[in-house]
């Protein structure tokens, strides 16, 4: 089933309704189908799993918006929820930003972030990033909320400056792309809980972002409900489904190479073909296909 032009709850409705708001990564449609089926109410499709997945490349700027907003398209076609997408640094100027917001609007996301990153810009929780003066940041919010058609599409703003220029900057620079007309706010990076609690002190009240990669990113991994009371509303799990799938190839591969049968934790043909929904396929099928005729025996 294809759900570009299917009717999703606003962003601002689900943070409304769902404290915190846990947002796993989609690389691909069937993680995005999967999401759904698990019951969360929304997903990201972050920058990270999906160049990872989609060339087996780090993040570190080697893809931009033509390969990114394909592989996004063909996710987001896969489930009526909500999601949230990586525009990156809005790849260029204020007219790249703007063809960014309004392309991702287009096929239907609900909601987008970008970020004060230098090009070539990398994964957020890697070293050495540098950011852009403050003010072309903010020509690029200001943009991005020109562009948008319906202002529920929710416009986030990040920005990378603690690492390079110590959290009050950050703070100060997040303050500054709110007033020019973001929706949330995103500080990248808090490497501890002090860092942490100062941002959502700050700036918990308006709709306030952290991203946790598990597996060696620089954000202490903590229980959601102690984000929530430090005052971030969505917490966004980047590498979680995707290192574990990683690992999950690996051990399948190996068990191949040694001749081991199918392991019991995988799905079976009936499971998978629920999860892809075949029984949509078939009713079309038995709705439209004609049905055979008899070939007639030769005299």
């Amino acid at each position: 089933m294809k759900y570009l032009s299917v009717e999703r709850a606003s962003w601002s409705d689900v943070l409304n309704e769902h404290k915190p708001l846990l947002l796993p990564a989609a690389h691909d449609a069937l993680t995005a189908r999967l999401i759904q089926l698990a019951g969360f109410p929304a997903y990201q499709i972050g920058g990270f799993a999906l160049v990872g997945a989609m060339h087996a490349v780090p993040d570190i700027d080697l893809e931009h918006f033509g390969e990114n907003s394909a592989a996004a398209r063909e996710i987001i076609e896969a489930s009526p929820l909500p999601v949230l997408v990586d525009g990156d640094n809005g790849y260029g100027d204020v007219k790249n930003v703007t063809r960014t917001i309004q392309g991702y609007e287009d096929i239907g996301a609900s909601a987008i972030f970008i970020e004060d990153q230098k090009s070539p810009k990398k994964c957020g929780h890697m070293a050495n990033r540098e950011v852009i003066p403050v003010e072309e940041m903010v020509a690029k919010v200001r943009a991005a909320v020109a562009a948008r058609s319906d202002s529920r599409f929710f416009i986030m703003a990040r920005t990378d400056a603690l690492g390079s220029l110590g959290v009050k900057e950050a703070i100060e620079r997040a303050k500054r792309y709110l007033d020019a007309g973001a929706d949330g706010g995103y500080v990248e990076g808090p490497t501890n809980t002090k860092e942490l609690e100062t941002i959502g002190r700050e700036l918990g009240d308006v709709p306030l972002a952290v991203s946790v990669l598990e597996g060696g990113g620089k954000t202490p991994w903590l229980p959601p409900a102690e984000f929530s009371q430090m005052g971030f509303s969505m917490l966004l799990y980047p590498t979680t489904v995707l290192f574990r799938l990683t690992r999950t190839i690996q051990a399948a591969l190996t068990d191949l190479k040694l001749g081991k049968p199918m392991s019991k934790d995988a799905v079976n043909m009936d499971q998978f073909e629920q999860i892809v929904d075949i029984d949509h396929w078939k009713e079309i099928e038995k709705e439209f296909q004609p049905e055979a005729r008899p070939t007639s025996k030769a005299a």
